[in-house]
């Protein structure tokens, strides 16, 4: 096969203004003066919190640009953080204090919850989840199952509301906010989902404090990154005759690396991923782009990604 695009799977910028970098599983994020942030998404893949050896093409432009139209999507009925994106990779916006929780909530019974079901589990995150349920069945209603973030190479933790507010890790004045906005934005992305044809079965927001106080949306918001996402059309007959879901989400590495014996167990080693397998996995996270968004994916230039991303966000640095 031709060989494969270039990809970005680590950056070095000295931006004007810089004050410091922080590198996340997936995002680099650069802190400038005038309380700005420049968080860059690269082609890096995480899966089981542990960040796999070769970059996908493209994967760091389609996060970026989902989650900057399903910023806009959603302005209206959250604030959020951003203020630009002067490259398919970049994201600038204003610097906010990071809650250290992940508001993640769930519509159906699938994968984490899943497998702790299939443990005999019908608890999650001090939540309780009914009896007789099927895997990839509809919760009554959506489920806030919480888990604390984590830095890179530690696995983020299930915790209940209970344990935060009793840990003193977010005000229970706070997390009420967090609470609505979280269930209001699940709400606008399974209506957006469902024009597209799919279901938005799970996903996570993260939430920080600008310098006024206010509680804003920060990070990336229905991506396949971090949501799940379902085809509505046949998902009552796949559950009905027990099959699988058809999926457009991460969920597919994870199952390929299980297959491969990886779940980020000590001792386990990361699958050889050939360029056939990295080309199939982009091709997933493009066709993901397409069906959420209903736009035709226009790739960037990738014969010097970080060339471009520092060309672009100096000028526009030197413009605003």
């Amino acid at each position: 096969m031709p060989s494969l695009p270039t990809t970005i799977t680590g950056t070095d910028f000295d931006f004007p203004g810089q004050q410091k970098v922080y590198k996340g599983k997936v995002r680099e994020v650069y802190y400038l003066e005038d309380q700005l942030l420049v968080m860059i998404a690269s082609d890096r893949l995480s899966a089981f919190d542990v960040v796999m050896p070769k970059g996908i093409p493209y994967k760091g432009q389609i996060l970026n640009q989902i989650a900057t139209q399903m910023m806009k999507d959603t302005e209206d009925i959250v604030p959020n953080w951003l203020l630009a994106t002067p490259d398919p990779n970049v994201a600038i916006g204003h610097r906010c204090e990071p809650f250290k929780v992940e508001m993640v909530i769930r519509g159906y019974l699938s994968g984490h919850a899943a497998r702790e079901y299939k443990k005999g589990k019908r608890e999650l995150c001090g939540v309780s989840m009914p009896d007789g349920m099927k895997e990839n069945d509809r919760f009554p209603e959506p489920i806030i199952t919480p888990a604390t973030k984590a830095e890179m190479g530690d696995h983020d933790e299930d915790i209940s509301k209970e344990e935060i507010l009793q840990r003193k890790i977010v005000s229970a004045e706070d997390y009420a906010v967090l609470e609505k906005y979280t269930k209001a934005l699940f709400q606008r992305g399974t209506e957006l989902a469902a024009k597209r044809g799919l279901i938005l079965v799970d996903t996570k927001y993260e939430f920080g404090k600008t310098q006024d106080g206010t509680i804003v949306l920060i990070d990336e918001i229905h991506t396949p990154d971090s949501s799940r996402y379902f085809y509505a059309d046949g998902y009552q007959q796949r559950q009905d005759n027990n099959e699988p879901q058809k999926q457009l989400s991460k969920e597919f590495v994870r199952q390929w690396l299980i297959s491969n014996d990886f779940q980020g167990l000590e001792g386990q080693q990361v699958p050889e991923m050939s360029d056939e397998y990295i080309q199939g996995v982009s091709d997933r996270y493009v066709e993901l782009y397409e069906r959420i968004t209903g736009r035709d994916f226009e790739k960037a230039d990738t014969s010097d990604i970080s060339n471009r991303i520092d060309t672009n966000v100096r000028q526009w640095l030197s413009h605003r």
